[in-house]
């Protein structure tokens, strides 16, 4: 059992690195290393989980709450280290405990765990610890991984602030939004907070953090990871998936996280359709042969494609294009979607699963401080612009006509995509993740109802989740600004292992991932 202690964090690390060998005397380079590279040091001996997780924590403390203060970690895991040196005795007599051996993972606080704190990102939870691991936690533990830390999130899953620990900051410019609302996990694996994260997507919670900082952020098919022990949003469109540095390591947690749990029987859908891994098809001429659509058309209907912001996204986004072409790929450019311009309206309407779901889901927890979510916003705790949002699900049920007009709306969405691909032949489609860069953070976040953030300008995140069908953000390359821009690749249900091979074959090819200027290695820090 993890023991864990929520900030701050000075008290915490300072006991965690006493034993701390100087950062200096290490040879394994810890910035950007990969799963495969923390395997191969510590099977050469040049490597410890301990002074793996020890190094992790030194880089929390330099860059989290010092330094550019990106507030994405909100609990470290207090018995990290006593994990790790279980993990190294293991390794010692019978070699790796699996494939995810020691490493360190960031976890969106939307998630359970039996001995951390899960506040969904509200402060009106801070103190709530679950009975229980959420199936996507033991199903990383037994794989061999280490929850490192639960990571900051949109307060109720829905953006980048919440009471619980205010606001979190993109690792690759701090004065503007790591989008959310798994911002935490994209801007803790960015920096090298971890080695992976977790994150919760149900409009687009994982991928757009992953695209603002130059990361992989893969959404799952719906059905293929169990969400029991996740607070739900939009049980329809809920699902977790990794957020990584490299399509390889998101492939391995994959293989780790996805298949059938019966505590989430919708799950069951993917009985027979997870391949025996989805690591080990990667190759780097995947994109050989691969028929790809492109769309340019806007689907956030106040995206302005006269504004410099938005031509800065498009010259990398149409590079993308052209590296995808050099890879093998044959592009069909400017595909059609028949009702594509309604995509993220029709996500919008979709009022009617939140209140029940949640309700449903608190009613789970005996020991929960709230029970309901009226009683949630009813406290006066939450973040003003979140609770102005979640006033409009109350009251509301999937027994309204208009639940049954959205279910109408979204199958029409889904047979239009579904007829794109067949009418030429499509392996995929490929879009940018967003249109315009992220916003600066508005002075007034944390009280204002209404901040003038333009948060999510140009959003196109939201036509994956409405199909329930995987799509995968890969890093594109950068803005003349230095701001990242995530490609983003959409199949049919289940194609994950397509859309991994595709976004490795691009990512070899084009190599577009760096660390942010903000959090160098530790040796190199002003």
């Amino acid at each position: 059992m993890r023991h864990t202690t929520a900030r701050p964090f000075r008290v915490l690390l300072a006991a965690l690195l006493v034993v701390s060998s100087p950062l200096a005397a290490q040879p394994f380079e810890l910035e950007e290393a990969t799963i495969a590279d923390v395997h191969t040091a510590m099977r050469a001996g040049d490597l410890t989980c301990r002074t793996l997780v020890e190094r992790y924590l030194a880089r929390i403390e330099a860059y989290d709450q010092q330094g550019p203060r990106l507030n994405a970690v909100q609990t470290i895991n207090s018995r990290a280290l006593e994990t790790a040196d279980r993990l190294d005795a293991a390794l010692a007599s019978d070699g790796l405990a699996g494939p995810l051996h020691c490493i360190p993972v960031l976890l969106k606080d939307q998630v359970e765990t039996d001995d951390m704190p899960t506040t969904y990102g509200s402060a009106l939870f801070s103190d709530f610890v679950p009975a229980r691991d959420a199936t996507i936690v033991t199903r990383l533990e037994e794989a061999g991984a280490l929850i490192l830390a639960k990571t900051n999130m949109g307060e109720l899953a829905s953006r980048y602030v919440g009471s619980a620990f205010g606001v979190i900051r993109n690792a690759y410019a701090p004065d503007r939004n790591p989008s959310g609302s798994s911002g935490g996990t994209g801007s803790g694996v960015a920096a090298n907070f971890g080695m992976v994260g977790i994150g919760e997507d149900t409009g687009g919670s994982i991928r757009g953090p992953a695209a603002v900082q130059s990361l992989v952020g893969l959404r799952p098919t719906v059905p293929l990871v169990s969400r029991h022990g996740m607070m739900p949003a939009n049980p329809t469109t809920d699902t977790m998936g990794p957020m990584t540095r490299t399509v390889t390591d998101a492939a391995i947690v994959l293989d780790a996280i996805a298949g059938y749990d019966p505590n989430d029987p919708v799950t069951a859908y993917a009985a027979r359709e997870v391949p025996e891994s989805y690591a080990a098809g990667l190759e780097s001429d995947a994109l050989r042969g691969a028929r790809i659509g492109v769309i340019r058309e806007p689907m956030d209907s106040n995206a302005d494609p006269t504004s410099a912001d938005y031509r800065s996204v498009h010259a990398v986004f149409s590079r993308a294009v052209d590296d995808l072409r050099r890879a093998g790929a044959e592009i069909v450019d400017s595909v059609s979607i028949e009702g594509l311009e309604t995509v993220n309206a029709l996500a919008a309407t979709n009022r009617f699963e939140t209140e029940r779901a949640t309700d449903d889901y608190l009613a789970q927890h005996p020991g929960a401080p709230y029970r309901t979510l009226k009683s949630i916003l009813a406290s006066g705790v939450v973040n003003p612009w979140r609770a102005a949002g979640l006033m409009h699900l109350i009251g509301r049920s999937t027994d309204e006509a208009g639940y049954a007009e959205y279910v109408v709306g979204r199958d029409a969405l889904r047979i239009a995509f579904m007829q794109t691909l067949a009418d030429h032949d499509l392996d995929a489609v490929v879009y940018p993740t967003f249109d315009h860069p992220p916003s600066r953070i508005a002075l007034d976040v944390e009280t204002n109802p209404a901040p003038a953030d333009d948060y999510g300008l140009g959003d196109n995140r939201a036509l994956s989740p409405v199909l329930a069908f995987p799509a995968l953000t890969v890093p594109a390359g950068f803005t003349e600004a230095g701001l990242p821009v995530g490609l983003e690749l959409l199949g049919r249900a289940f194609a994950e292992h397509q859309l991994l091979r595709f976004g490795y074959a691009y990512e070899q090819a084009t190599r577009h991932r760096r660390p942010p200027p903000t959090t160098p290695p530790l040796t190199e820090r002003p």
